[in-house]
């Protein structure tokens, strides 16, 4: 065993590099230039490509050109660089692109402090597109999930044909921890899949017995039509309201009758206790400090941490909750993610603890909201 002494954002660079990240674009910004600078000394080195871009906009555009000729790509941002995106993720969404973002959420709104961590983009990434059409985000808690998550983020973009995001922090991306690279969970690489070789090829038709089309590279020996216009499998613009109901249905239906498949979580359940405490992201941590606290003596709750925000996953929450009578939602905003779980578990009473004032939620404080 080899132990490395990483930050967060240094684990999402190597966890893309193993997943098969060959380009990345970005422009720096606080707290998430450190994927930036290690991509630029880990990449090349394997015949990838970084590029500095003049602005957020820039790169996505980089990044969305790169993996319609058939690249894995990924970009990083924080808050206001997310806002610059939107437009390209509407884009990336409509068009059916793989595209990996690593969001290293810091205290907003606007410029806000650049050097607090905060949890407010949750809501922005699902709903910061025209359109609404879902999106996947994965939220690591420490630097292991930054390795793990990042690959399977990969995994996801390739297979669904859409944008994943990595919502990370400040806390967790600057955050050093040692770690054993080689011991870490790696889930088995994929790709996205191929145009089927026996059918004519039609760059938004699905394969057989699909929901994504098979893929081609733009610029190759086949013509491959893209547009950010509503359109039909042929990929030409249309207006006939049927063939466009079907192909926003399609890009829906995609990702969220499938997110089961990629629900990721940790549970520790508790039989006797009536309170569970759900949260994702750093303040996971303190959770998991008050649960040990509160064990040791005697008055334990049940803890749930997501991993997987959006898709909302609401078979594997309502799963894990079905015990508890009281659930107490933590995350560091005002309440965003709490709107999901009051409106899935309308028959238990939901409590909130949130802040947002650049401090960590602490384990008392936890503590405290279980047994207020």
């Amino acid at each position: 065993m080899e132990l490395s002494l990483l930050e967060g954002n240094e684990a999402v660079a190597w966890g893309a590099c193993h997943a098969g990240c060959h380009f990345f674009a970005g422009y720096p910004i606080t707290p998430a230039t450190s994927i930036l600078n290690t991509m630029l000394r880990i990449l090349p080195p394997t015949g990838g490509t970084v590029l500095q871009a003049e602005d957020e906009i820039a790169a996505m555009g980089y990044c969305i050109g790169a993996s319609m000729a058939g690249l894995k790509v990924m970009t990083a941002t924080s808050g206001p660089g997310l806002s610059l995106f939107s437009e390209h993720i509407s884009f990336a969404i409509g068009s059916e692109i793989p595209l990996v973002i690593a969001e290293v959420q810091r205290l907003g709104p606007s410029t806000g402090s650049a050097t607090r961590g905060a949890d407010g983009d949750i809501q922005f990434m699902r709903w910061g597109n025209s359109g609404g059409l879902p999106v996947i985000v994965l939220a690591p808690v420490d630097v292991k999930d930054c390795f793990t998550l990042t690959m399977h983020a990969f995994n996801l973009a390739e297979e669904y044909r859409c944008p994943v995001f990595l919502a990370s922090n400040k806390e967790i991306g600057l955050t050093r921890e040692s770690v054993d690279l080689d011991g870490l969970e790696r889930p088995t690489v994929m790709s996205r899949l191929p145009a089927g070789e026996d059918i004519p090829f039609f760059p938004f038709k699905p394969l057989p017995h699909k929901e994504v089309p098979g893929f081609l590279p733009i610029g190759g020996e086949v013509p491959v039509r893209q547009t950010s216009s509503t359109h039909g499998a042929e990929g030409y613009i249309t207006i006939d309201s049927n063939e466009i109901a079907a192909t926003i249905q399609r890009v829906k239906n995609k990702v969220e009758t499938h997110v089961d498949r990629f629900s990721f979580a940790e549970t520790l359940i508790e039989p006797d206790a009536e309170t569970m405490v759900l949260t994702y992201g750093v303040t996971a941590r303190a959770a998991h400090a008050a649960y040990k606290e509160l064990k040791m003596v005697g008055r334990p709750f049940s803890l749930l941490v997501l991993k997987t925000l959006w898709p909302v996953p609401e078979d594997l929450i309502r799963k894990e909750t079905r015990k508890a009578k009281r659930v107490v939602v933590v995350e560091m905003n005002l309440g965003q993610y709490v709107r999901e779980i009051e409106r899935i578990l309308k028959d238990k009473k939901v409590d909130f603890l949130g802040q947002m004032d650049g401090r960590l939620i602490s384990p008392d404080q936890i503590k405290e909201a279980v047994y207020d």
